[in-house]
């Protein structure tokens, strides 16, 4: 567990007035640490923009892809399609940018930082609206539940937890053995999963066994 002490972060903002703005509220916090641009790894990256749309998800990637495994947003205005390619994207919590006072945005920090997150209510009923939304005119017509595995490939995932080898599985589901091979390299393949442990350890973490 991160304790607030430990805390670090770093602010990131095309506008310097609102980078220096949000770096300002927070030099002032004695819980957080803000760091210079110097290379240094933070522990909470912090990500202000004007609106969160999909020019601001492509953002965060860019920083995930550069090692920031936290990312904290501030945001005057949100999209549902940009808030959906964030959370997609990594992003750990969501401040708005009026709300954005010292204390909101350490506390918002520590929370991310202790690898929870944090979404001002209204952003979460958003967030779940849309997901909803997803599942019914995505996920549900092509077969698919929320974890993004078919029924099917949950079924072959939990006789792989049972221990069922692929013979087995194929005998048991009524598929040839290429086929339920086929399964588990899609599910490995799409997922970005090692092999079928990793595969069977995703899916008990999603509750799917």
């Amino acid at each position: 567990m991160t304790h607030p002490e430990d805390v670090t972060v770093q602010v990131y903002a095309e506008d310097p007035i609102s980078r220096e703005g949000v770096r300002g509220q927070l030099t002032l916090r004695d819980e957080i640490r803000v760091l210079p641009d110097d290379g240094s790894t933070p522990t909470v990256r912090i990500i202000a923009v004007d609106r969160l749309d999909e020019s601001s998800a492509r953002t965060v990637r860019r920083f995930r892809v550069h090692g920031a495994e936290r990312i904290l947003l501030v945001a005057g205005e949100i999209d549902d399609a940009g808030l959906m390619a964030a959370v997609a994207a990594g992003v750990c919590g969501v401040v708005w940018r009026h709300q954005a006072t010292g204390e909101e945005l350490a506390r918002a920090a520590v929370t991310v930082a202790q690898g929870e997150a944090t979404l001002p209510p209204d952003v979460a009923a958003r967030l779940l609206t849309s997901v909803g939304r997803l599942q019914q005119h995505v996920l549900v017509p092509n077969g698919l539940t929320p974890s993004g595995l078919s029924d099917r490939e949950i079924e072959v995932l939990r006789l792989v937890s049972n221990g069922c080898d692929t013979a087995e599985i194929a005998v048991r589901l009524s598929y040839s053995e290429r086929t339920i091979k086929g399964i588990l390299h899609d599910i490995k393949t799409r997922l970005h999963l090692r092999n079928r442990t990793h595969a069977v350890s995703y899916a008990m973490r999603e509750g799917l066994l």
